[in-house]
């Protein structure tokens, strides 16, 4: 989708202006709609006297024959004025995005705030193109027969005060790069097994790095052992797919500081090895690498708006299969940071691909590490597909992830990582277990995986395993948390500028 900054009142281009009515206040409108009111000699607001619309959050209405307007008029509710805040905005911009693309309008004008709304322009631009290239998404790519064009959205003029236009310009570059990235992630997630494979993933790395000129390092089941990544190799063991090792960097001009490493799970198809899964709901398996997919999107848009912070990607890729050599419950492998672990339940999968791959990452010399990984069924039981789960001893990092996640509108909840949990993790045979128990599950992964992060280095680990994917007749790949990940980006960013005007 194309998207453009207007400033001012919208030109006679548009086929369709969007724009915004408040809840009990029926004359208050946002300022595109108080100037098309005026234009119609008070036809909007006699309209709404009449109760044909209520303005009730996210409720549409198109007009078609406005006294004065050319353009086709869609009305959106906005809720009550005194809630009217960030999370209402996005669920009024998708209405409007959705109400538009239905009715086949391909050219449309969007003002859904008011004057004393308190988000900034920069975000409001940035959570309009999200919310419309989320609305506008589709996978047709293994479809044989194609649907037949539609028409459909193609270009939204965004408005935004003329005082702000440079701004605005500035986040609509951010918008359309974060888009990007989640479109990666959501094609990635979505494509099948037998085809987004380990190599498939590493393919995409090396093609984005050559395109992005980024550094790019593909390590293979020779190269894994070499490196002593024992326990990744030890879940791709029973799968004729080969493990793939992905070592992505983003170095900006200029920049000598310490990066931040991304840690992404890919596991492309889960099983659940010897310890199978039940077959009912196992084709969603293929959604396993959506931790791969979004570090590889939130690393495609970093690199696409040139932020300041280098950036380090590592991504462990295999596929858990039951086979011949498949490793079996009561196995004990040596990971890379030389801790011996035993394998109770080889459906726990993902914490030994990321066990290696984070203490590889001290190689990296990281400012911090954020691994993000579909881990576990117990944090989908606990917080539903609503927020992802965070998991950290570092506070600062902590308040930052979930200051990027309100600010994304990417939610994200805090579980505990006290040291009790990791007293489940302890076995007879090895340095520790791979799981602990139903109890608190989510949780003792994640205490599985502090074992193996520097204690002086930040870590945050996020599980997204019901956030990443949709099932039902809404199914497919989010592509969350790539949006979280790039406000967190951002975050950091801004806060580098500050301290550069400070020191000057």
């Amino acid at each position: 989708m194309e998207f453009s900054i207007k400033s001012g009142y919208p030109d006679r281009q548009n086929v369709c202006v969007a724009v915004g009515v408040f809840e009990a206040r029926r004359s208050r409108f946002t300022l595109a709609a108080r100037q098309i009111d005026q234009i119609s000699g008070g036809y909007l607001a006699e309209f709404l006297q009449r109760g044909e619309m209520e303005g009730k959050l996210a409720s549409t209405l198109m007009l078609h024959h406005v006294p004065g307007m050319t353009a086709r008029v869609l009305l959106v509710g906005l809720g009550k004025e005194k809630t009217y805040r960030e999370a209402e905005f996005r669920k009024a911009a998708r209405a409007a995005v959705t109400a538009l693309d239905a009715a086949g309008i391909q050219t449309a004008f969007l003002s859904l705030t008011a004057d004393d709304t308190p988000q900034d322009a920069g975000w409001r631009i940035r959570q309009a193109v999200l919310a419309a290239e989320e609305v506008t998404y589709r996978f047709d790519r293994c479809k044989g027969k194609k649907p037949p064009p539609r028409r459909a959205l193609r270009h939204l003029a965004l408005a935004v005060d003329s005082r702000e236009r440079a701004l605005g310009e500035a986040a609509l570059f951010q918008g359309r790069a974060i888009a990007e990235g989640i479109r990666l992630a959501r094609d990635l997630g979505n494509l099948p097994a037998n085809i987004c494979t380990p190599e498939y993933l590493a393919e995409t790395a090396r093609d984005m790095a050559a395109e992005l000129k980024l550094d790019c390092a593909i390590l293979t089941p020779k190269k894994i052992a070499a490196e002593g990544m024992n326990a990744l190799l030890a879940v791709a063991r029973g799968a004729r797919q080969e493990a793939r090792f992905i070592h992505l960097e983003y170095r900006p001009p200029k920049s000598r500081g310490r990066p931040l490493v991304l840690v992404g799970k890919g596991v492309t198809f889960d099983s659940g090895g010897i310890s199978i899964k039940p077959a009912a709901g196992m084709d969603e398996m293929k959604y396993d690498m959506c931790g791969a997919a979004a570090v590889l999107g939130a690393m495609r848009a970093a690199a696409r708006m040139a932020l300041p912070t280098p950036l380090v990607a590592l991504i462990p890729c295999c596929e858990n299969m039951p086979g011949g050599n498949a490793a079996r419950p009561g196995d004990i492998v040596q990971s890379l940071s030389g801790q011996s672990i035993e394998i109770l339940n080889t459906d726990a999968e993902g914490r030994l691909i990321l066990c290696d791959a984070l203490a590889y990452a001290k190689r990296c010399k990281p400012a911090a590490i954020i691994d993000v990984a579909t881990l576990t069924g117990a944090c989908v039981v606990a917080l539903g597909h609503v927020a992802s789960g965070l998991f950290t001893h570092d506070e600062e990092l902590a308040r930052a992830l979930t200051q990027a996640a309100e600010t994304a509108q990417d939610k994200l909840w805090r579980l505990p990582l006290w040291e009790e949990y990791g007293e489940a993790l302890k076995s007879g045979f090895a340095d520790l277990a791979n799981v602990g128990g139903r109890e608190g599950g989510a949780i003792t992964a994640a205490s599985f995986l502090s074992r193996f992060v520097d204690k002086k280095t930040p870590w945050a680990h996020l599980d997204i395993a019901g956030a990443a994917w949709k099932s039902g007749k809404d199914k497919g790949a989010t592509g969350r948390p790539v949006a979280l990940l790039c406000h967190y980006l951002l975050q950091r960013a801004a806060k580098r500028d500050v301290a550069a005007d400070k020191a000057s």
